[in-house]
């Protein structure tokens, strides 16, 4: 997962993507420190570091325009946001071998800027509203609350359930009825990936993938 933005480094971050959407082009170095009343080419340059550092941007150091937005979509007012086919069972848990594709998301919809999807499987989740194939939008920044849905790594396999606190004891609850309640305690090999902001579902057939696991 990578390090959250600054407030800053946030702001920087969607000017570079609206200004590409409505110029074709990224602005310079010294566009950048105008538009943030930032004096010093060398902030301006540590903050665009910071953002290729935390794999939100590549750059060309030796071109004043040369930045280019990982995942990027000629739209304004968006995001892009990854959609993993599969999660690592040791950290780092995502990586970009199992990046499936990136999704241009409207910035309305994703809270914060290291969030991620996975495709759920499996239906023990239906009565939350999370379906079979559904796309599940994690926020890792987000604190899980009892009651929450999460994304969970249990072992090697990722679940969405109900999480809930008891003492040093977390349980991972469904809600079909037959898929049992997991408790898991220091000595069992799990991380909570996020909790659950978001689930969008299609309505229209899409190439098979490989989903979170049930």
């Amino acid at each position: 997962m990578t390090d959250p933005l600054t407030p800053l480094e946030r702001r920087v971050y969607h000017y570079l993507l609206d200004f590409l959407a409505e110029n074709t082009f990224q602005p310079s170095v010294r566009e950048i420190g105008r538009r943030f009343r930032i004096k010093s080419t060398k902030t301006v340059a540590e903050l665009l570091q910071a953002l290729a550092d935390k794999g939100f941007i590549e750059r060309e150091g030796a071109r004043s325009r040369g930045v280019r937005i990982v995942g990027w979509s000629s739209m304004g007012q968006v995001q892009p946001v990854p959609l993993y086919a599969r999660v690592n069972p040791t950290d780092p848990y995502l990586t970009e071998d199992n990046r499936e594709r990136w999704v241009a998301m409207d910035r309305a919809f994703v809270p914060a800027d290291d969030a991620f999807f996975l495709r759920q499987s499996g239906d023990a989740m239906m009565s939350r509203g999370v379906h079979h194939g559904d796309w599940v939008l994690i926020s890792p920044s987000t604190r899980a609350r009892d009651g929450d849905l999460v994304a969970a790594r249990v072992g090697s396999h990722v679940l969405v359930r109900i999480v809930a606190r008891q003492g040093a004891v977390l349980s991972l609850a469904a809600t079909n009825g037959e898929s049992r309640e997991i408790f898991l305690g220091p000595s069992d090999d799990f991380s909570v990936l996020g909790v659950v902001s978001a689930v969008f579902r299609t309505w229209h057939d899409e190439p098979a993938t490989e989903p979170v696991d049930e």
